[in-house]
């Protein structure tokens, strides 16, 4: 009876135990397999889209943040894509994000122009944010032109001016390369040491001279929002050695050096950031400053395209 008994109690603590044991860790491997799967699949059919409606091939990918829409009319535009026309491409529904997709020429360029980006705050994983500008490096682009509305925490540098993109910090977003590496877009661990490229670099700086806009040099961080920054916080950051804050963009950056592409970023400073300033700000506020600003953009990004063009 007595063995019995321990048989029993032996059979009992096995069933209980097995939940600990290993058996039961590899389901979540499986899943996260099949979602990594899922998203590659995902680019290819967004790509396989695309050329469906359209045998435009990109060279240049030109990202317009908040209020920079209407650069498009600078250019010889081929054809406007809706979002929403490409299954499975992320709807953008920031404020001042049209979410189209333009193919257009300047000076023989070949250029996919993203008018609305997406951003963590909407709900998207960094994944989502970066698919747009994977898809396109896919069609064939190899250069990134990005540009967002920033706060400014460096005193010298104002609302209205711009502020070319040295170099980034990114520790405060997560990674898009975090999961399992796509080996056809790029390699596993991916070096930041030269992140921007410096010839457009100092073609903007340059650009910014010739035409008496003010345009500066400097690191940029990005943060997840929505919500903006406190002035403890901007106080941190600055002590970081930020010099930019916004909530988009570095984490585009990754995505395109992971890829191989040469990439050029303008901040457009839309505001001081929390605590720089007596006078507060509103997200109203940082359109129309952007809005303002948008015929100096205009003159510094043609003029880096004349330079890539050759011109």
């Amino acid at each position: 009876m007595k063995k019995a008994c321990c048989v029993i109690v032996a059979c009992i603590m096995a069933v209980l135990l097995m939940p600990l044991g290993g058996c039961a860790a590899p389901a979540p491997q499986k899943e996260e397999a099949a979602v990594e799967q899922s998203y590659d699949e995902r680019l290819q059919k967004c790509k396989e889209q695309i050329e469906a409606i359209t045998d435009f091939k990109p060279q240049i990918v030109i990202v317009l943040g908040t209020g920079l829409g209407d650069f498009v009319k600078s250019l010889d535009v081929k054809q406007t894509i809706s979002y929403k026309d490409i299954d499975g491409w992320p709807m953008s529904t920031a404020p001042e994000h049209a979410g189209n997709l333009v193919f257009a020429e300047y000076r023989g360029l070949k250029l996919a122009i993203m008018q609305g980006r997406l951003h963590g705050y909407e709900g998207y994983s960094e994944q989502e944010v970066v698919l747009p500008l994977r898809v396109l490096h896919m069609l064939g682009a190899d250069t990134a032109i990005l540009s967002n509305a920033t706060g400014s925490l460096n005193p010298d540098f104002r609302v209205g001016e711009f502020v070319c993109v040295e170099d980034q910090i990114s520790s405060f977003v997560p990674s898009p390369l975090i999961g399992k590496n796509n080996d056809e877009l790029g390699s596993r661990f991916v070096g930041m040491t030269d992140a921007f490229d410096k010839n457009m670099h100092d073609t903007v700086l340059k650009l910014g001279e010739q035409n008496n806009i003010p345009v500066h040099s400097g690191v940029y961080l990005q943060v997840t929002g929505p919500q903006f920054e406190t002035p403890a916080e901007i106080k941190m950051y600055r002590s970081l050695g930020a010099d930019t804050i916004a909530m988009s963009m570095a984490d585009e950056v990754l995505a395109a050096r992971h890829m191989g592409m040469k990439v050029c970023a303008i901040n457009c400073i839309s505001n001081m950031a929390a605590g720089m300033e007596e006078e507060g700000f509103t997200e109203g506020s940082v359109e129309e400053t952007v809005k303002g600003v948008v015929p100096n953009f205009q003159k510094l990004v043609n003029g880096l395209l004349d330079s890539l063009a050759g011109a």
